[in-house]
């Protein structure tokens, strides 16, 4: 079993393969996390807890007239409470009847049940693996009644932990959660650094190291949305931690809107980090007997430094966060018309795009902005779902039966959560929108936002998503979400409940998008919100992929995918090979360095036929044929960092999980005159294996030194510790990718 509990010394251990957390139950009834770490024998940890007098950290009545050195305020707590002790941040606020916000949690009950728990209503991590099981630990607030129920899942194998918690008004009266995180979890000695992922529209997930200091250090979301700007995903690792070495802690938020990860280093240089939905727009009445629910946290812990930790996050976002038949089932090679296009289409221009496309071995052409309602520009038309006949030149099914002739299958992009002023939509319900009574709303690219906490705004979407997906029979939607939101009001909440509008937004997402997956469950959807302001494991459980940045320039997406990548794998990566000048950087790149990177990703292109050369065409039809080859290898290879893009030349490797082969690509930044050479290390091959390094030749592009043109063998232990030359570039944002194979 991989969850012990030890009756006589009141703890409770998790054991996963490589890992052990552990609680235990003091003689106040007070549950104390004692260890998370690498794996250890099982022992009563708490031992290591010490007591000493603090100085203004006071006690528990039931301690403070014999140990004074006892007090919330230092002690390693599971599930941390405001108001009676602990000065520190905290997991749960909660406001009385009479005004009090204290609240103080006492072990009532735990239990331990085969599989793991899932989340009505909400993303889950989900499995089947029979050694998977769930701890069930129950704390109660004697003075109130309150109960917490904390849920644990542990899947073994993948060295993973998750968080929720269920939070009852056990008492007489109504209360109301200010604060209700998902995790608290402490650490009494270790010294960390913080690794976080900033960013910006068109520049997400950015790599961000610092030393964990003394004070609250914290990334969130106020935007509706997860963000361009912090996702949902950080680290905490041995300041010493590289790619291969280090002890590292992941937190993963399993939740697509606002959002606060607190991480505070104490006065004694203790480390508590709190995970959960951002109090600040959170304020949820619980009637006597009433429940919420908190989104769930993925925790994962790696004593070999940071890929094995991502590794082991690519591994469960594909298996168990991930759902459906596009999980293994092979992507499509699309072609998207926006870049190609804009808002300047016509019906038979589509389908002259989709016949050029099939010709270079596209297989599906996907529709962008533009085809609905009165929309030719962003003005007008969002919330209009309904086709625009005069300028298609037919019904959407006609125009669907024309592409699906060329030989390609037929996507739409979709907006669903914006509606316009100038449309039907708002003209028939003005209070379907986001806005405050009384206040001129705050625009975003001239759009607001649907109340999608109200049950009648999500069946209209339903239903008008699922008649057009049945029309058009599509086989892909891109669902986008535009702008961040404000004003933030419910027509359909009293005053009472207005702090539980932003939180019942994402439940009312999260069911259109959990109808869309019952009814059409063959339907790839890929998430979107500006590029990559969704980024998250909740929109995984829907979206298998995800448009990683509207910033499409091959350069500027080695930083993106690069930082993505310590939490996300390849296969949820959206990634086009788009035209030149770059629409957002106006930089040029060689087309085959936009293909080697976008291969990092899903792989497609957005870009107008028309406007190739046959030699373009030429490369585009070998890079489709060279990313169907190594599909396998490149969307569910064990994913390694080699080298970061910050040195001038970004490497990445994807290795078969049974050390069979490698693909290595190299993307360099800038050329340098007489510049030294690039050597890495290989990683994932078997030791005394011998393998062949071939270079890759590419159609269309410079050739290496000759030198470089010989295939190398080498045993895995000689790839690994000796490493291997990448030839250098001979001009600017020069790409090469490398096989290798064992004999």
């Amino acid at each position: 079993m991989s969850i012990i509990i030890d009756h006589t010394a009141h703890t409770f251990t998790l054991h996963t393969a490589h890992t052990t957390y552990q609680m235990k139950v003091d003689e106040l009834g007070v549950l104390l996390h004692t260890y998370y770490g690498p794996r250890t024998d099982g022992g009563d940890l708490s031992q290591l807890i010490y007591h000493f007098d603090r100085g203004f950290s006071g006690n528990p009545y039931g301690k403070g007239k014999t140990e004074k050195g006892y007090s919330l305020d230092v002690l390693p707590q599971e599930y941390s409470c405001f108001g009676a002790g602990d000065y520190r941040i905290t997991a749960l606020r909660v406001r009385q009847a009479d005004g009090s916000r204290a609240c103080d949690l006492r072990f009532a009950d735990a239990a331990v049940s085969r599989g793991k728990y899932a989340l009505p209503g909400l993303p889950a991590v989900h499995t089947d693996a029979p050694d998977a099981e769930t701890l069930t630990i129950t704390l109660r607030d004697p003075a109130t009644g309150l109960e917490v129920v904390l849920l644990y899942g542990v899947l073994p194998e993948l060295d993973v932990i998750t968080r929720a918690a269920v939070i009852t008004n056990g008492g007489t009266a109504p209360v109301v959660l200010e604060k209700a995180a998902s995790l608290s979890l402490d650490w009494q000695y270790d010294t960390f650094d913080w690794v976080t992922f900033h960013g910006r529209h068109t520049m997400e997930r950015n790599f961000q190291r610092m030393p964990l200091q003394h004070g609250v250090q914290s990334i969130g979301s106020v935007r509706g949305t997860s963000s361009h700007h912090y996702n949902p995903f950080a680290i905490l690792c041995d300041p010493a931690a590289t790619e291969t070495s280090g002890l590292c802690y992941g937190v993963s938020f399993v939740y697509s809107g606002e959002f606060l990860m607190e991480a505070e280093k104490d006065q004694i240089g203790q480390t508590r980090l709190v995970c959960g939905i951002h109090p600040d727009d959170f304020a949820w009445p619980l009637e006597p007997g009433e429940s919420f629910t908190t989104p769930e946290t993925v925790l994962t812990c790696s004593g070999e430094g940071f890929g094995l930790l991502s590794r082991h996050l690519h591994t469960l976002t594909r298996e168990h966060i991930c759902r459906g038949p596009w999980v293994h089932k092979r992507r499509p090679v699309l072609l998207n018309n926006w870049e190609g296009t804009y808002f300047g289409f016509a019906g038979d221009k589509l389908v002259a795009m989709a016949k050029q496309a099939a010709d270079l071995g596209v297989e599906l052409f996907v529709l962008d902005d533009g085809w609905f309602g009165k929309r030719d520009d962003d003005n007008s038309g969002l919330g209009d779902w309904f086709p625009n006949e005069k300028k298609l030149g037919c019904s959407l099914g006609e125009l669907a039966r024309r592409i699906r002739q060329t030989g390609l299958a037929f996507g739409l992009w979709f907006e669903p959560e914006a509606v316009s002023e100038d449309s039907d939509l708002y003209r028939a319900h003005p209070d379907w929108a986001v806005q405050i009574p009384g206040r001129r709303p705050n625009l975003s690219r001239n759009q607001l936002v649907l109340d999608l906490s109200r049950t009648e705004v999500q069946d209209y979407l339903i239903e008008r998503l699922c008649a057009l997906t049945q029309e058009a029979g599509l086989t892909y939607i891109k669902w986008d979400m535009n702008r961040s939101i404000c004003d933030k009001y419910s027509a359909a909440l009293d005053a009472a409940h207005q702090g539980q509008f932003s939180h019942k937004f994402l439940l009312g997402l999260y069911r259109v998008l959990e109808t869309l997956h019952q009814r059409f469950p063959d339907l790839l959807i890929e998430g979107c919100s500006g590029g990559g302001g969704r980024f998250d494991l909740g929109m995984l459980y829907y979206t298998p992929q995800i448009w990683c940045s509207d910033n499409s320039d091959a350069v500027a997406r080695l930083d993106i995918q690069y930082g993505t990548s310590f939490g996300y794998p390849c296969s949820a990566m959206g990634a086009h090979v788009s035209a030149v000048p770059n629409h957002q950087t106006g930089r040029v790149t060689p087309l085959e360095t936009r293909a080697c990177v976008a291969m990092a990703g899903t792989f497609g292109y957005e870009l107008d036929p028309d406007k190739l050369t046959e030699t373009d065409k030429s490369e585009i039809r070998a890079q489709i044929a060279r990313f169907h080859q190594y599909y396998d290898l490149l969307q569910y290879g064990d994913y390694y960092r080699l080298r970061a893009p910050v040195t001038g030349c970004s490497v990445w490797e994807v290795a078969a999980p049974d050390g069979s082969e490698a693909l290595v690509t190299a993307v360099y930044k800038t050329v340098e005159a007489n510049a030294g050479l690039v050597r890495v290390q290989i990683q994932g091959l078997t030791p005394d294996a011998r393998y062949t390094v071939t270079l890759l030749q590419h159609e269309g592009t410079d050739q290496p030194h000759p030198e470089f043109l010989r295939p190398v063998t080498l045993t895995g232990r000689e790839l690994a510790l000796a490493g291997m030359v990448v030839p250098p570039a001979r001009r600017d944002y020069q790409a090469w990718q490398l096989h290798i194979t064992r004999c």
